[in-house]
């Protein structure tokens, strides 16, 4: 059978089928085979039952009655799996019958698979008008074969029916709501996939800015800063150093965004050790930084690890850039269950509540610093004044990891 499809059009006495009638069709896909055999073994049974205890005679009319009752179920099955107009057959299948039924009370049995057939091919009124008839007509068989005495010949199909009637209602009422239910959870569901897939693409965007402006901007600065430094004082020696620094870091700031490039990771920074790696990062922007190391080094997630050097990145380039200093040293310090890291620079300070918002100017170095570690669940600070140089903290938590002891470093001026 045709699966289920929204109702036909209410059909009224004498009215014809609808223009759109395949609806219908839709609905018989909800029986299943058992029906069809039962009504088909039922029908039979009957007819052999009415047959063998009436003379011929009275068989004639009664057993031409259950063949077109046969045909046009034959005929109904048939139209519904084609989806084809169907309903009106119906109508006539109801009507003959009742007449069966009511003349030869042998074939109420079929009753319970009519009642479901209508039900199944008719909404609304038409079809509790088609199941009221069946079990109409069932009771006045039933009451007749007792003679008009037994009155619960009479009253039995009609309870049997409304209860059917109730049912067959509840538990298309439930199918419904769960259909409503399933598609309500479905669109939720899509609702939070897209929710996710903007919020994932959103944090990504972020992360590539963080990525770009720790990596390509901030090299390309300093590249600016020392090429223009080179321009005012060439031709003499100290251009030729100032081009030659300018020239490295180029070259380092190339290779740093071919990395960006293959998974963003920091080139001959990612493999070794963490403090080493930590002062390489420093001294590409700020040659004199110092390196101290406090606590037993070892090896911390690689998110720690990226997260620390990332933010190096930006300090020392914020630091050569702005702050004018003449010391800059690095703390790394290994507590038991984090990691602490203090960049402190003489320079010329500022008021971290007056920094400037960014722009295409700048003014994201602080802004994804303290995104970077807190995202690790890390605290980030910064402390600093006009002309009295800065302080940038950071804390991570980072358990200790089985790996070859580091060496504690304390570099001097590089």
């Amino acid at each position: 059978m045709p699966s289920p499809a929204p109702p036909p059009e209410t059909l009224t006495t004498g009215s014809a089928l609808p223009a759109h009638p395949a609806p219908a069709a839709g609905r018989l896909g909800r029986i299943d085979a058992a029906v069809h055999l039962g009504f088909a073994v039922l029908l039979v049974a009957s007819a052999v039952r009415y047959a063998m205890r009436h003379s011929l005679p009275d068989n004639l009319l009664v057993l031409g009655l259950a063949g077109a009752v046969f045909a046009l179920y034959a005929v109904i099955a048939v139209l519904a799996r084609q989806g084809r107009p169907w309903a009106v057959w119906m109508l006539v299948f109801v009507a003959v019958w009742a007449a069966l039924v009511i003349a030869a009370p042998s074939f109420a049995w079929c009753s319970f698979a009519i009642f479901f057939l209508c039900r199944t091919a008719f909404r609304g009124a038409v079809g509790y008008v088609a199941a009221g008839a069946t079990a109409a007509a069932t009771a006045v068989g039933l009451f007749r074969l007792s003679d008009g005495t037994d009155l619960a010949m009479l009253l039995g199909p009609l309870a049997v029916g409304a209860m059917l009637t109730l049912i067959y209602d509840r538990i298309e009422h439930d199918a419904a709501e769960q259909r409503r239910l399933h598609a309500e959870v479905s669109l939720a569901q899509g609702q939070l996939a897209a929710s996710e897939r903007r919020a994932g693409t959103i944090a990504e965007r972020e992360r590539v800015s963080r990525e770009i402006h720790d990596t390509v901007t901030q090299g390309l600065a300093s590249s600016l800063l020392l090429l223009e430094a080179a321009d005012r004082s060439w031709p003499g020696q100290a251009s030729r150093q100032e081009l030659t620094q300018a020239t490295e870091l180029l070259r380092r700031n190339l290779a740093e965004t071919r990395s960006l490039v293959h998974e963003l990771a920091a080139p001959g920074l990612e493999a070794s050790p963490l403090p080493e790696a930590l002062h390489q990062a420093a001294t590409q922007y700020v040659p004199q930084a110092r390196l101290l190391v406090t606590g037993e080094p070892r090896t911390v997630p690689a998110e720690v690890r990226h997260t620390l050097l990332r933010v190096v990145q930006s300090a020392s380039a914020n630091i050569q850039q702005h702050a004018h200093a003449a010391t800059t040293t690095l703390t790394l310090g290994f507590l038991p269950d984090s990691v602490t890291l203090d960049i402190y620079d003489d320079g010329t300070g500022f008021d971290p509540l007056a920094a400037a918002p960014p722009s295409d100017a700048g003014g994201y170095g602080l802004r994804a610093m303290r995104q970077r570690v807190e995202q690790l669940g890390g605290v980030f600070s910064v402390e600093s004044s006009p002309g009295e140089g800065t302080v940038v903290a950071a804390q991570l938590p980072a358990r200790a990891q089985p790996a070859p002891a580091l060496q504690q470093e304390n570099r001097g001026d590089a």
